[in-house]
């Protein structure tokens, strides 16, 4: 009876997990529509940064949403409508966004464009939201993080195959794809036409991912405890918080559509202290207003719901550093390889590198997953060795089949060795893993720091090994204990993806005053603060009665 349980809960598992290819698989092809859409419509690189900004703001502002209108109607919807359905409604609304898409193609309107993603977005808001306490629930609290690796490691497939995918299907190769070649295609007639192609098809797997859903009667609704406790105080502090950034961030636009002031910015950019000031700004009107929230739920929790756990607020402020620093060592990559010290690589020599940043990803993830198919400890020791090594794989055939050199890549084999030890340290215990590879990731970013061309090429993408982890981690940790709070605390993580849009442009500015290679004191405090949450989240878990290491030894793990 409890196979057929354990079997039943693999499938629905299984089935839930396509929805987390589509996210990896849109998000990371972000990095083809951009230098695309750039050329397209003669965008600066403001501009067509815009498009990153409306996809990671949908999930904040989708989240705040879902909040906002439970609160109002006095009624968990994400709980009433249950895991499932809300994934299908999310769906639905992505597929809604993939038509808005082809009819803005068709206007040839970037504005619309960008409303576009972030309807799509929106709807994949809505998704993880639902899916996230959904796939930690198919089973054991104590292999929740497994899954939720698992789920990430499919997550990564599709940012690994998405932009060789998207590639082809708006260009028509794979190989060869540089600034030159982006640029002389965008401006044949008819280019938008593929963008159109490619929508349909994306649409209609939104569509069928959808019908799966539905039709999947045996897949359980994922509701939790159906009891509402309104969070009026906690709702008011999130609205506030978005009214601040959402005036900051108008007036750094109006600045951005000043002529004079481009041409002052474009010859001083190492004197624009009013826009780091601002900068900096966002991210403490995050930090500082969460922490706000939670101080006032201890003394007087009624009205901040699920803010009044310690837990959830600093495993929101993990969340949103987690992929603040994710996201900032991307995309401050391909800026640094280019400096003298690394290298002088432009053009197509940076793809294998950016690839395997992202495809690190995929190699831990990978290996996190292991656990999720319960195997013998003499084999999952062997698997914890092989799989990470298989995922390295796939990452260079990919790049192999997309034309790059991927000579350059070998090494970096030496580095994955690290974190296949740092599993082992791990002991497939969140708190504990996540301290270690906070460890890791903070060792990697000060070596880079303090050294140049690939040692420090290598550490600065060991960047990845060390994140690829951490999604899990600091979900498990940050909703343990939350009872009929889960589906609103898994809003409020979800809405701190956030973190994406306001740290890498927080590390641009500081580049600007002190160097690309410098600014990359960001990611150590980054990786600092999610080892320190790693340490308090146990303490804080084991003061309510929660003991993590004896939860995840119950678990047989």
């Amino acid at each position: 009876m409890m196979n057929q349980q354990s079997n039943n809960q693999k499938s629905h598992l299984y089935t839930l997990i396509t929805v987390f290819f589509f996210w990896g698989f849109i998000g990371a092809s972000n990095g083809v529509f951009i230098p695309f859409c750039k050329a397209k419509f003669g965008l600066d690189q403001f501009q067509s940064q815009l498009i990153d900004f409306a996809f990671y703001g949908a999930y904040y502002i989708g989240a705040l949403l879902l909040f906002i209108f439970s609160s109002v109607l006095k009624s968990d919807i994400l709980n009433a409508w249950g895991f499932k359905k809300g994934i299908i409604n999310g769906l639905l609304i992505s597929t809604f966004g993939a038509a808005a898409m082809i009819f803005a193609v068709t206007q040839g309107s970037y504005l619309m464009i960008l409303g576009a993603l972030f309807i799509v977005a929106i709807g994949f808001s809505l998704q993880q939201t639902s899916a996230q306490p959904f796939a930690a629930s198919l089973g054991e609290p104590s292999s929740a993080s497994n899954r939720l690796n698992l789920a990430g490691g499919v997550n990564s497939l599709g940012t690994t195959i998405g932009p060789i995918v998207v590639s082809g299907a708006l260009f028509g190769v794979v190989a060869g794809v540089n600034d030159d070649f982006i640029k002389e295609f965008a401006q044949k007639e008819g280019s938008l036409n593929s963008m159109k192609t490619l929508y349909m098809f994306v649409g209609g797997l939104f569509l069928l991912a959808a019908a799966l859903f539905y039709f999947s009667k045996k897949l359980p609704s994922g509701k939790s405890d159906a009891t509402f406790a309104p969070a009026n105080k906690a709702m008011t502090t999130l609205i506030a918080i978005t009214v601040i950034l959402a005036i900051i961030f108008a007036y750094i636009f109006s600045r951005y559509e000043d002529a004079s002031f481009i041409e002052h910015y474009i010859t001083n950019k190492e004197k624009d202290y009013l826009g780091l000031a601002l900068t900096i700004t966002t991210l403490l009107v995050v930090v500082f207003g969460l922490l706000f929230a939670n101080f006032s739920a201890q003394k007087k929790p009624e009205g901040w719901g699920a803010m009044k756990y310690s837990q959830l607020v600093l495993g929101m402020l993990g969340i949103f550093t987690y992929v603040g620093v994710e996201v900032t060592i991307g995309s401050n990559l391909g800026e640094l390889l280019k400096t003298p010290e690394f290298g002088s690589i432009t053009g197509p020599g940076l793809a294998p590198f950016m690839s395997m940043y992202w495809g690190s990803l995929m190699i831990g993830r990978w290996a996190g997953a292991i656990s999720v198919f319960n195997p013998s400890n003499s084999l999952k020791k062997i698997l914890l060795i092989v799989v990470p090594y298989v995922a390295f794989g796939v990452v260079l055939t990919a790049n192999a089949i997309s034309g790059q050199n991927i000579e350059p890549l070998y090494a970096y084999a030496v580095v994955v060795a690290f974190q296949i030890l740092g599993f082992f340290l791990g002991k497939d215990k969140p708190a504990r893993t996540l301290l270690i590879f906070g460890l890791m990731g903070m060792i990697g970013m000060i070596i880079g720091l303090l050294s140049s061309g690939t040692v420090a090429t290598y550490a600065f993408m060991s960047g990845g090994l060390a994140c690829s982890i951490m999604w899990p981690s600091i979900f498990s940790l940050a909703i343990a204990g939350l009872g009929k709070y889960t589906s609103q605390g898994s809003a409020f993580l979800v809405m701190m993806i956030l973190g994406g849009g306001i740290i890498p442009p927080l590390q641009g500015k500081i580049s600007d005053i002190i160097g690309i290679h410098a600014s990359y004191f960001i990611p150590v405090i980054c990786f600092a603060y999610l080892a320190f949450f790693a340490f308090r989240a146990k303490a804080i878990l084991k003061a309510q009665g929660i003991d993590e290491d004896e939860l995840e030894t119950s678990g047989g793990h």
